[in-house]
């Protein structure tokens, strides 16, 4: 039987509920905002759910879920309403705005209520469901060629498939293209081409990656003796085209490299040694250790390399204290944009923005929030 005191307990507790529910959607009305405004950019974020998972540590499922109902609520007013007056929880109100539309949201409040989130959640699998037609002919008719032109500046891919096995090709490619990373002064609506190539090459490289042979490609590195990877050294990729010197100090982290040392002439003095870098042994080691991306709360599996952390070609050797994992992105906005990485003696790593300022992962602590 209640008392007194319970009952201002369950009272104390329904008042908190609708305090957070109010808080949530402003929440939400916050995360839209800033995902339009893409103010997670330069903070060494992929995308918004990427930059929610570094900064508030919510699981990338939960931040994609929140992002895409924050953006849903601004159409579902009545949905948005149950949200503040906690009428509807944030786990309901997340799988309700996977189907829910100005025209039927009235009348899906009161069912929502009614029933358990799991019961939502199927619905919205359901709703989001969509068949795919079978098609058996032109199985045998199909091809895949390639080639190089623009003096081998350039490559082509050329593919011609049964349509339902192109669909497979396009909802991969689509569906990856969405997840990988908008590099630092691209715009994700206006390259959508480019990240389809992009995500091509992922997929490739995710398979060669499985490969007891990790090797994407042999870099051919032409240099002066007193240069190595100078500035001014020339590099290309074997039976492919010329790459940049900033290119060429990424791939040695994890590429096939061989130097071709040239005298003041350009004429080959001599051909360097292949450096294979590093060993399947130390990898496994390395993702053993670091076992994600070592940027602060990126926590990426796929698509991860190691990282020189004092580059190789400015004498950094290839041991496990040396090397850092690093997904794709993060590598690249080290030797392309400008960061740097340091190893701490308690064998913590820190990153640096490219002005030099170091990069503190995490929310402003209360107290700065009210300074400013």
């Amino acid at each position: 039987m209640f008392t007194s005191d319970d009952d201002r307990l369950i009272g104390d507790i329904d008042a908190a509920h609708w305090r957070v529910s109010a808080d949530q959607l402003h929440l939400f009305r916050l995360i839209a905002q800033a995902d339009r405004r893409e103010l997670w950019r330069g903070s060494g974020a992929r995308d918004m759910a990427h930059w929610l998972r570094m900064r508030h540590g919510v699981s990338d499922w939960k931040a994609r879920r929140w992002i895409a109902s924050a953006h849903a609520l601004e159409g579902l007013p009545h949905v948005a309403n149950a949200f503040a007056a906690g009428e509807l929880g944030i786990d309901k109100v997340v799988e309700l705005t996977r189907f829910a539309t100005p025209q039927n949201e009235a009348g899906l409040i009161p069912w929502a209520r009614s029933v358990s989130c799991g019961c939502i959640r199927r619905r919205a699998e359901l709703e989001a469901r969509r068949s795919i037609e079978e098609e058996a002919e032109n199985e045998r008719d199909r091809s895949l060629s390639w080639w190089y032109f623009d003096e081998g500046r350039r490559f082509g891919l050329e593919a011609d498939l049964p349509a339902s096995e192109g669909a497979v090709v396009v909802r991969a490619l689509g569906r990856l293209a969405d997840r990988l990373p908008v590099m630092p002064g691209e715009d994700r609506a206006a390259h959508v081409e480019e990240r389809r190539a992009d995500a091509l090459v992922a997929l490739c490289g995710t398979g060669i990656a499985a490969d007891p042979d990790p090797d994407r490609a042999t870099v051919i590195v032409h240099a002066p003796v007193s240069a190595m990877i100078g500035e001014d050294a020339n590099a290309e990729i074997e039976d492919g085209p010329v790459i940049s010197a900033r290119t060429v100090r990424r791939l040695a982290c994890n590429a096939r490299i061989q130097m071709v040392l040239e005298d003041e002439a350009r004429q080959p003095v001599r051909i360097g040694r292949i450096s294979r870098e590093p060993s399947e042994a130390l990898l496994r080691h390395l993702r053993y250790r670091d076992r994600e991306c070592r940027f602060p709360g990126c926590g990426s599996r796929r698509f991860t390399q190691a990282h020189h952390i004092v580059w190789w070609e400015r004498g950094g050797p290839t041991d496990l204290e040396n090397l850092v994992l690093v997904c794709t992105f993060h590598h690249r906005l080290v030797h392309e944009y400008g960061w740097q990485v340091r190893r701490e003696e308690d064998g913590s790593v820190s990153w640096f923005r490219r002005e030099g300022r170091r990069y503190r992962p995490g929310p402003a602590p209360p107290e700065e929030l009210i300074a400013s």
